[in-house]
């Protein structure tokens, strides 16, 4: 009873999983699962394969993939080109700052305003 007491008057007692749900803003939509996360951009989208923790200041880190996409056709025998990314942010409220960072070649891909509950705005390449 002190312990769930002492969890409510401090808050969280670690890093809890960020809600499944959408989450979006201009040129990204992201969408959460309970056990993984997708994002897609203009020319680009991008995977975690683990739900996204925030941390007692509300922010988050988390490795996944990000590719980038390109207009026209996508060839039959196409095989994309995935590269490993950095996944960083805040959460407040309904709020979120994210920040992705190719980390193969430590390009900042940019950083995004993202909305709860909005699907977002995406232009795909044609």
């Amino acid at each position: 009873m002190l312990v769930a007491t002492l969890a409510i008057a401090c808050g969280s007692l670690g890093p809890s999983p960020l809600t499944a749900g959408v989450w979006g803003g201009d040129h990204i939509a992201m969408t959460i699962t309970e056990s993984s996360v997708h994002l897609e951009l203009d020319c680009a989208h991008g995977d975690v394969p683990n739900p996204i923790m925030i941390d007692a200041h509300d922010q988050f880190s988390v490795a996944g993939t990000f590719v980038r996409e390109h207009g026209g056709p996508i060839r039959v025998d196409e095989t994309i080109d995935p590269h490993p990314a950095l996944y960083t942010g805040s959460v407040s409220s309904n709020s979120m700052t994210l920040t992705i960072q190719q980390t193969d070649t430590n390009q900042t891909i940019g950083t995004f305003a993202l909305v709860r509950g909005t699907q977002g705005r995406v232009v795909k390449c044609l």
